[in-house]
């Protein structure tokens, strides 16, 4: 029993955000109902595969975000369908989508028709640029994904080498930060109607919660009234925080507080380097001259040897790979790595666990991704019977 485990999220969305944000409630405990356009989630058939795509029902994209969840099959345009849909949406807790604004008032199916059959419903939307319930911009309806919500929001600009063009964070974050912070929203609608038993509409936009991702740069620019851009992985306001190359890989230091600048200094077997910058300013007014000595230092050590002499001491680790990931015991005594079925292949595979982590009602993957349309019967019961007399 999760702690969600007595509510029903009936889950509009596809491709990442959307379906991220509903892994997080059905890890919890939800039963979270997958409400899959006619052909499925475009990500359905997303590689990588184990083996044989033609053999196996999807992919790792769409595994990876959508377990624990059921799956239906509703076309929207068809009139039966939307029945159903409303059917389920009386007895519902919250219902998710990320559509472009518009697209469910098209079908008669936004928050206000739906809210008519459920007032104590919530109704969460994420949208490359909002809803215009929430704040109305010329942006609205325009199509976005996390390479534009990381372009637009700044994260591009300050992300890269100094002398390198703007780049985006590896990880999809214009899509999963705005999922996460939909979730923490949805919740706290669920927490006001439990308190006064009132629905309500959650908007999150990607663009919105990429600047408050930023939220450093936002200040500097008003503080400074200068953009800050890129410089690598070194910090504007810290020192030392960077990588440094190894004799076998990459690793980072923090060490800007004054104790463990004076550790490390010790490791280096340099302590007229802490007797010399002894606070944050003198290191950041000298970084550049302080940078090269310590990368100099790193630089005749392998990555186990730096760890070794730091850990402990100073804030240190390597630069990791996924082959370091799977083997590092951390993660396995975590939980972070989960194994479900993959069908069509002969082995299971390994997805990212939850973070969230609960004494009473530990959060859980809750088994494979669904196939399309694999719980039409136990989802629509009676209907679903019906529908299928009627097209024998």
């Amino acid at each position: 029993m999760g702690a969600l485990s007595n509510l029903r999220v009936l889950d509009l969305t596809q491709v990442l955000a959307g379906p991220y944000c509903t892994m997080l409630l059905a890890d919890m405990g939800a039963d979270v109902v997958k409400i899959e356009r006619p052909g499925g989630d475009l990500i359905r058939s997303n590689p990588p595969y184990v083996d044989d795509a033609e053999e196996e029902a999807y992919g790792g994209y769409f595994q990876s975000v959508n377990r624990g969840k059921r799956s239906i099959e509703l076309d929207f345009t068809d009139e039966e369908d939307r029945a159903d849909f409303l059917s389920l949406v009386e007895e519902a807790d919250i219902v998710i989508e990320n559509y472009r604004a518009g697209t469910m008032e098209k079908y008669d199916l936004g928050y206000e028709t739906l809210r008519e059959h459920n007032p104590q419903l919530i109704y969460s939307s994420i949208r490359g640029f909002g809803d215009p319930r929430t704040g109305e911009t010329d942006r609205q309806g325009q199509p976005s994904f996390d390479l534009i919500a990381q372009a637009l929001g700044g994260v591009m600009e300050i992300t890269g080498p100094a002398d390198g063009p703007p780049m985006k964070v590896g990880p999809g974050i214009g899509d999963l930060f705005t999922a996460t912070l939909n979730c923490i929203g949805t919740l706290a609608a669920l927490y006001h109607r439990e308190r006064t038993g009132e629905g309500q509409y959650v908007d999150t936009g990607m663009y919105d919660s990429m600047l408050s991702m930023t939220e450093r740069a936002i200040y500097q620019q008003s503080y400074t009234g200068e953009p800050p851009t890129r410089q690598g992985n070194s910090h504007p306001t810290l020192f030392p925080y960077n990588a440094f190359e190894t004799a076998d890989g990459y690793a980072v230091i923090a060490a800007f507080g004054t104790n463990h600048w004076t550790e490390l200094c010790a490791a280096m077997d340099r302590e007229d380097l802490a007797e010399s910058y002894p606070t944050a300013a003198d290191r950041l007014e000298h970084r550049e001259q302080l940078r090269a000595e310590i990368a100099s230092w790193i630089g005749e050590l392998t990555n186990d040897e730096l760890v070794a002499t730091l850990e402990g001491r100073v804030p240190v680790a390597p630069v990791q790979n996924t082959e370091d990931i799977f083997d590092d015991p951390h993660v396995r005594a975590r939980d972070m790595l989960v194994p479900v079925e993959q069908p069509g292949a002969d082995t299971e595979v390994e997805i990212a666990g939850t973070p969230i982590k609960m004494t009473e009602t530990p959060p859980k993957p809750r088994g494979r991704a669904p196939l399309l349309d694999e719980h039409r019967e136990e989802i629509l019961g009676d209907e679903a019977d019906a529908e299928t007399t009627a097209d024998d």
